[in-house]
């Protein structure tokens, strides 16, 4: 079951005290009122934290051994981070070894996220997505992903971040839980194998096969909102050979087209619903959207309306049809 809690701390002893997945020793490099805030949300296999402090500080710390860690500034506007003596700059990924120490410092406020799978999971997930395991590595590295890549990956944790802050309940509910954890795991995997080698290609009967089990395992959820990782494991195929297929018997990708999807099934649920009881906001996470604004803007973009209006204008014409069928309000 998944969870969020929120911590305002006012000393780093209560910060190092709250932080999960490790051992976590922290000092004030500077003087002042120290304020700071975790977030730590906990999906089903995915652990999540997000820190905001106001002053500089020093921590050495100890990962913990069952799981594969991972670490960014989750700001692009603010200074780097040093960990055992090398900088990590914003729109950079830490890698950490099985069970590292190390010591890392800020030189002023600091946003930073964290992301965590076991070691089974990581390895599960990035071979569905990129057609191999990802394993823990002999040392800590760093990883400069593709900027659109990673701008998608801290913009997800950030949504993240502001449900567990203004919709907990939201957050909580299963299916967007699952939702939102897939989309996470396929956006991290992606950054961390940024630098893979090109796959080899199939013939088109291959290619056939797998677009064949795609479309089969989508009309077995036909009503619901699916996602790589689970399409990936399910049709067999790294999300490389999806690509490639898709585009061949299509003309989109798959992420494309199963945002087109995803649209319109929310569509259709916004269409069902009634104000009264439901919100664009429930709707829209419940089918994967979690940045708000720009959900709104593609929804505009794609049926002319915005999704609100498309809430209020069903309700009325459902209400007008109940009025004016059967004689009797």
């Amino acid at each position: 079951m998944s969870q969020s809690q929120i911590f305002n701390v006012v000393d780093f002893d209560a910060l190092q005290a709250a932080l999960r997945a490790g051992s976590y020793e922290i000092f004030a490099k500077s003087s002042g009122d120290f304020h700071g805030v975790l977030t730590r949300i906990d999906l089903d296999r995915l652990w999540m934290q997000r820190t905001d402090t106001n002053l500089p500080w020093l921590m050495n710390s100890a990962n913990d051994r069952e799981r594969a860690p991972l670490f960014f500034p989750a700001d692009m506007d603010q200074a780097p981070l040093t960990e055992g003596g090398v900088q990590l700059s914003p729109g950079e990924i830490l890698v950490h070894r099985q069970g590292s120490t190390k010591r890392s410092w800020t030189s002023g406020p600091s946003r930073l996220a964290t992301m965590s799978l076991t070691h089974e999971d990581l390895a599960e997930a990035s071979e569905a997505i990129i057609g191999r395991e990802l394993t823990a590595p002999s040392a800590d590295y760093i990883v400069q992903p593709d900027p659109s890549a990673m701008e998608q990956l801290m913009a997800l944790h950030k949504a993240a971040g502001e449900l567990a802050k203004n919709s907990p309940s939201i957050l909580a509910t299963p299916g967007v839980a699952q939702a939102l954890e897939q989309k996470l795991v396929h956006a991290m995997v992606t950054c961390l194998g940024t630098h893979v080698a090109a796959e080899r290609r199939y013939c088109i009967l291959q290619h056939s096969k797998v677009i064949n089990r795609f479309e089969s395992f989508l009309e077995s959820k036909r009503y619901q909102p699916v996602y790589l990782t689970e399409i990936c494991a399910a049709v067999g195929a790294s999300e490389r050979t999806l690509r490639t297929c898709c585009q061949e018997h299509y003309g989109l990708g798959p992420v494309r087209y199963l945002w087109l999807r995803r649209m319109h099934l929310t569509r259709r649920a916004l269409k069902n619903a009634s104000p009264a009881t439901t919100s664009v906001t429930s709707i829209a996470t419940e089918y994967g959207f979690w940045e708000l604004g720009r959900f709104a803007v593609e929804y505009r973009a794609l049926f002319g309306e915005s999704p609100r209006e498309a809430l209020r204008r069903a309700t009325g014409c459902d209400a007008a049809l109940s009025q004016g069928v059967g004689g009797e309000a």
